[in-house]
């Protein structure tokens, strides 16, 4: 009974120790690749982590003193799977294995690969990265102390299988629960680290590999944390500052749809949301199509100029999307003013050019027949001296109604009204007419009609006009009149019985310089002058005018009481 008791237990034991040596022989193998794995994950980590830190230009020399230190042979591949170091290093060639193609693959979509061969002598790790140009880098370790250590392993165990195999079971059991549960700590840590969530902490433990893991981790975890903390606040102090700036900015992606607008942007063009198609407010040039070029290959920076209306200019400039970037950036600037202004200054200098040509030459002429010795002559001498004083009057009143002209162009100055009465002011100007030999100047004005107007603009503007008049008009009469209307405004006509204008040409003769058909003598800047003010007073000029019956020009203002003139 004994003896058979003595052969079950030792059957018993003998099948238990075999089962338990072989049990533990694979768990033990299992965990030494595991752990092989892990530690070579851990160094590449660290050696990731110190190519970061490297320039360009240094990439090379410095992944190799990399390698060395950390006993790994490591490759770095740009975006495109190309490698951007040499294809050996540490007498490991790259690609002998499928392991090296897996590790780069998945490295470049972002994701981490560690695998080994069936004997675990080869353990690649492939790591995503940015830095000097790399997007992945490839660590390989050769582990040939692995096999030999499991060798040994197998036939320990067979010696030693009857007196340790319970204990190095329970011990191997045991050591292979801690590594897995500190290994689920640190998977579970960077689980979180994945999420976004950095403040979970990871307590290494024991000073181990595994421990210095955690560590690198752990520290790991706390550089993006503040990394992550930085890049909120310079983004929230970039939104902020965009949202102060007076351009307009806006940032949308490859599918046209806006990821940022400033208020700024919503003001010039209109509504702008997050999210919603980029809108497309002037037809040229168009906003979508230029937007669309800057996610082109090789775009460079685009700039435009649009006029949504007649008083609007826009400086457009769009930036492309980079390399790595998904956003290209259009930047609206409101140039009205500027432009305004700058035309403003153009046409006052083409006006005072213009416009004072004739009173200039009226004085030099006045004062050649002085000279010549009119003024010896008391009746010639008077009257060319009145001649001067007059054109000279008149040109002060240019040079006043030229500059305030301007300044309401370019909104610098508001024209002061008053209220004008037109009676005087029409007969002032009838009187300094010279009409040719034949025509007559006329004056029709009830009295009080008077006009809210600036003095000096408003004479200009009749005074253009009846000279304008008797530049065309050979025969007949010139009519200065002003009248008021029912609804408050003055209509001021000056009409003659001139050669008229022809239909096709009244739509231009605001133009400045235009001059029709050769037959005419033209237009000059009087007209455009004479539009430019009546817009600037608030009020309407209109022309009416048949070939052969005369022109009437019409002004219409707002209507002022006498006794405030």
């Amino acid at each position: 009974m004994r003896w058979w008791l003595a052969l079950v237990f030792a059957l018993i034991a003998a099948l238990t120790a075999v089962a338990v040596a072989t049990v533990f022989t694979q768990r033990a193998e299992n965990a030494f690749r595991d752990r092989a794995e892990e530690l070579t994950t851990g160094r590449a980590v660290a050696a990731a982590n110190e190519i970061r830190d490297l320039n360009p230009g240094t990439l090379e020399p410095g992944i190799r003193t990399i390698a060395r230190r950390y006993r790994l042979a490591l490759f770095a591949f740009d975006g495109n799977g190309i490698p951007m170091t040499a294809s050996r290093s540490r007498r490991v060639q790259f690609g002998t294995l499928d392991l090296h193609d897996r590790a780069v693959a998945a490295a470049l979509v972002g994701d981490r690969y560690v695998g080994s061969t069936d004997d675990g002598r080869t353990i690649v790790v492939g790591l995503p990265i940015t830095a000097a140009g790399a997007s992945a880098v490839v660590a390989v370790a050769s582990r040939p102390d692995l096999v030999a250590e499991l060798g040994i392993l197998r036939s320990t165990m067979v010696e030693s299988v009857l007196s340790a195999v319970v204990i190095g079971a329970l011990v191997g059991l045991l050591v292979a629960y801690l590594i897995s549960v500190r290994l689920r700590r640190i998977a579970g840590a960077a689980a979180e680290i994945e999420r976004g969530s950095f403040d979970t902490p990871l307590r290494p433990g024991f000073r181990d590999e595994l421990g210095e893991l955690a560590v690198s981790v752990d520290r790991m975890r706390e550089q993006l944390k503040r990394s992550f903390q930085s890049l909120e606040a310079e983004r929230d102090r970039l939104r902020l500052l965009l949202e102060q700036l007076q351009e307009g900015v806006i940032a949308v992606d490859g599918g046209l749809r806006v990821a940022f607008a400033n208020p700024a942007a919503a003001r010039l063009i209109g509504s702008v949301e997050q999210g919603e198609p980029l809108p497309d407010p002037w037809p040229e040039p168009s906003l979508r199509r230029l937007a669309n070029g800057l996610f082109r290959p090789g775009a460079r920076i685009a700039q435009a100029r649009v006029s949504p209306g007649d008083e609007l200019s826009y400086a457009l400039v769009g930036i492309p999307a980079g390399p790595g970037s998904a956003l290209a950036v259009l930047v609206l600037s409101d140039v009205s003013e500027r432009e305004r202004r700058e035309r403003a200054e153009r046409e006052f200098v083409a006006n005072a050019a213009h416009e004072l040509r004739t009173p200039i030459a009226v004085i030099a002429s006045a004062i050649d027949v002085l000279e010549q010795g009119a003024k010896a002559v008391p009746e010639d001498r008077d009257r060319f001296l009145t001649m001067i004083r007059h054109q000279a009057a008149r040109l002060g009143r240019l040079v006043r109604v030229l500059l305030v002209l301007a300044r309401a162009q370019t909104r610098q100055q508001a024209l002061r009204l008053e209220a004008v009465e037109l009676g005087p002011l029409l007969a002032e100007i009838g009187s300094e007419l010279d009409p040719p030999d034949g025509v007559s100047v006329e004056i029709s004005c009830p009295d009080g009609t008077a006009v809210l107007a600036e003095p000096d603009l408003i004479a200009q503007v009749l005074a253009n006009l009846a000279w304008n008049a008797v530049k065309h008009t050979d025969t007949g009469r010139i009519l200065l009149a002003a009248r008021p209307s029912a609804n408050g405004s003055v209509v001021i006509e000056v009409s003659d019985t001139g050669a008229g204008i022809p239909a096709a040409e009244q739509e231009r003769i605001f133009d400045r310089f235009y001059t029709g058909d050769e037959s005419r003598t033209g237009f000059g800047l009087g007209l455009p002058i004479v539009r430019d003010a009546v817009r600037a007073l608030g009020g309407v000029v209109e022309i009416e005018s048949e070939p052969g019956r005369g022109t009437t020009a019409r002004v219409i203002l707002a209507g002022a009481s006498a006794e405030a003139a």
